[in-house]
């Protein structure tokens, strides 16, 4: 072997025995990683106030899960906190924020306003809502079970009257429109064991947009209104779909706040249009698919015929049938049917 190739692979093996053994050397010399223990959890020497369990922006309507007592320093508690003490959670359910509310932030009592209060109302609706009252009974009520808070979706049924029988028709008019009071009530009764008590009633109050109002003032004109209770689900899902459609943008996301804040908007705003509906043929094979068609219910008078003429007309008020022929004369035109002549 050439001796110039002896010498490099010498010097190769010589660097890669002290590249291991400096590997090594690297290894054994770390130090093991030490399991340090928990810091044991802060004690607030304290009472309990209430506090809110996520953000709560203005008009939002209480429920049990905003809310939760939580020890806070006793030097930092004010006058104006509800305290466990003292506090009567089921009376605080169905109330409105009336100023914003972030999440861990003790709740005073000129945060909140009660049913009965002026300004309760006007409090709970969002910027550019109203509120439109609907009557409803049992059978289009869900039975009493929506409160407030609810958001629900309103479906026009009425008959589309013509020649025949006439077609009866549902459709979903109004979607996630959210609960503001039922009967004026807006808090939930509960028995003696914490059960909510349910009671039906005959008038609900939503939240629309203007035009929505206006939509549902002329609904109630056309035929019975009915509503149909909606899941916490259908919100996240239908906003991800119109995320995935393109027809809603969420920006580029740098501002966490302001998508969130976003999303909840869109996630409540009522919606119209795109209904769904659903006709008598649909449920019964026995009733009709279309609108029967409507005709011209007045009949002209006939003229005298002429003699050995034969001539059918039809009676005044009367709606004629089968093949007519129309007979001018003079002035006067007359309709007639022939019918079954021969």
């Amino acid at each position: 072997m050439d001796s110039r190739k002896l010498i490099l692979l010498v010097g190769a093996l010589m660097v890669a025995a002290i590249t291991a053994f400096a590997a090594r050397s690297l290894l054994a010399g770390a130090p093991a990683p030490q399991a340090q223990a928990m810091p044991a959890p802060v004690q607030v020497d304290g009472p309990e106030v209430l506090v809110a369990t996520r953000a709560l922006p203005v008009g939002t309507i209480l429920d049990a899960s905003a809310l939760k007592f939580q020890p806070w320093p006793k030097e930092l508690v004010e006058n104006a906190y509800y305290l466990r003490t003292g506090t009567d959670m089921s009376k605080l359910i169905g109330t409105v924020v009336r100023l914003p509310i972030t999440a861990g932030q003790p709740v005073t009592q000129g945060q909140l306003v009660k049913p009965g209060d002026r300004g309760f109302l006007a409090a709970a609706l969002g910027p550019g809502m109203r509120a439109v009252t609907v009557p409803v009974s049992a059978q289009t009520s869900v039975a009493g079970f929506v409160f407030p808070g609810d958001h629900i979706d309103l479906i026009l049924t009425q008959s589309v009257e013509g020649d025949g029988p006439p077609l009866r028709a549902s459709e979903t008019v109004m979607r996630n429109l959210r609960v503001l009071a039922t009967d004026q009530r807006t808090t939930d009764q509960k028995d003696d064991k914490g059960n909510t008590i349910v009671q039906t009633f005959s008038t609900i109050t939503v939240e629309a947009t203007p035009k929505i109002a206006e939509q549902i003032a002329v609904a109630q004109t056309i035929g019975t209104l009915s509503l149909s209770l909606r899941s916490l689900a259908d919100n996240a899902s239908e906003l991800d779909r119109a995320i995935a459609s393109g027809s809603v943008s969420v920006g580029d996301g740098k501002d966490a706040g302001a998508e969130e804040a976003m999303l909840d908007r869109l996630a409540n705003t009522p919606q119209t249009g795109n209904t769904t509906y659903a006709v008598g043929a649909d449920v019964s094979r026995f009733q009709r698919r279309t609108a029967p068609p409507r005709q011209n219910q007045g009949a002209v008078p006939a003229a005298p015929a002429a003699p050995g003429m034969p001539v059918a007309t039809a009676a005044a008020g009367a709606v004629p049938v089968g093949p007519r022929v129309r007979v001018t004369r003079g002035n006067a035109v007359t309709e007639v049917s022939v019918a079954g002549k021969n």
